[in-house]
């Protein structure tokens, strides 16, 4: 394996299921996340996303595989690699009866670190203002920006959020969004593991699909959807669209207007047809791309009609999603 922040391979967890048949919950799964930028972790319940994180930072042992955090093996080297992590997995524990503040100097303490770290992070996540408060009085959206502020105290180089954005609404979504960029910008690599599509394709510069314990397809962003391309149809971009779609009947190529674009029913090998078209009657393309399918579309394609791997019962985890 190489430097990457985070490395998996062949990993596996297997539980004890219904009348002691072993359940895979991760089955094989292969990932390699280079430093920087916000990478997204996304899979449907029963997909094996918690259970990845759980065995990354050594709160389960994996059946099978290795796991490597900055180049280094876990468990073997979790306690060094844990200095320069923050995370939240499920929901974060916080004390409802004391204030933000309060909750984070709680948390420092343990790591002997100071008040003014604490200042520091509740600025950074935007609760200066509103520190004082008691966080049962905090709106879900300010617990999790308190919770993301708690997982900054040791100013970690990686951020593992599971979840982040769950439960919030259109505002509060917004303002985690923004959050996330910020860190990234700043050098840090963030691991957020959700099941908010539109999200992920707005936030993250990097995606895994995970579906029944195994990583589906994984990459950057733009690669993934572009490999998703049908290569069935072309988006088109000329100076007035009106016109071009007319030039374009005539010529008797099959097109509709889609937002500030065309849509031609023509294969990537064809395209020069199209801008030949257009430029012999003075239209000019300004882009010419493939037709790429959102990242639901992909998500839904590749885990449609699939069981989850691995459903808890009372006696085992009940924290695999």
């Amino acid at each position: 394996m190489g430097t990457n922040v985070i490395e998996i391979e062949g990993l596996r967890k297997e539980y004890r299921g219904r009348r002691g048949r072993r359940v895979a919950a991760l089955d094989g799964v292969d990932l390699a996340i280079p430093e920087g930028g916000i990478f997204g972790f996304l899979g449907p319940n029963g997909s094996g996303k918690t259970t990845t994180i759980r065995c990354l930072l050594g709160l389960v042992r994996p059946t099978g595989g290795q796991v490597r955090l900055f180049g280094q093996p876990v468990p073997r080297s979790l306690s060094t690699a844990l200095r320069r992590i923050g995370s939240i997995v499920e929901s974060p524990a916080l004390f409802p009866t004391m204030s933000g503040r309060e909750n984070l100097r709680l948390l420092a303490a343990v790591d002997r670190i100071g008040p003014r770290r604490v200042d520091d992070v509740l600025g950074a996540v935007g609760l200066a203002d509103r520190a004082g408060d008691l966080v049962k009085k905090y709106s879900l959206g300010m617990r999790q920006r308190l919770a993301i502020a708690a997982t900054l105290l040791k100013d970690p180089a990686l951020l593992i959020l599971d979840e982040p954005a769950n439960g919030l609404d259109p505002a509060g979504i917004r303002q985690v969004r923004a959050l996330l960029r910020q860190l990234a910008t700043e050098g840090r690599t963030v691991f957020v593991s959700s099941h908010i599509l539109s999200e992920i394709e707005q936030t993250c510069d990097r995606v895994a699909i995970l579906s029944r314990g195994r990583c589906v397809v994984h990459g950057t962003v733009r690669d993934v959807l572009a490999s998703a391309s049908s290569g069935e149809a072309m988006l088109v971009r000329v100076d007035d669209l009106d016109v071009g779609v007319a030039v374009l009947r005539r010529a008797g190529i099959s097109v509709e207007r889609r937002n500030d674009d065309l849509r031609v029913a023509i294969s990537p090998a064809h395209a020069g047809h199209v801008t030949e078209t257009l430029a012999r009657n003075g239209h000019w393309v300004t882009d010419l791309r493939p037709e790429e399918r959102s990242l639901e579309e992909l998500f839904l394609e590749l885990t449609n009609a699939m069981e989850p791997a691995f459903v808890a019962t009372s006696e085992e985890v009940p924290a695999c999603t």
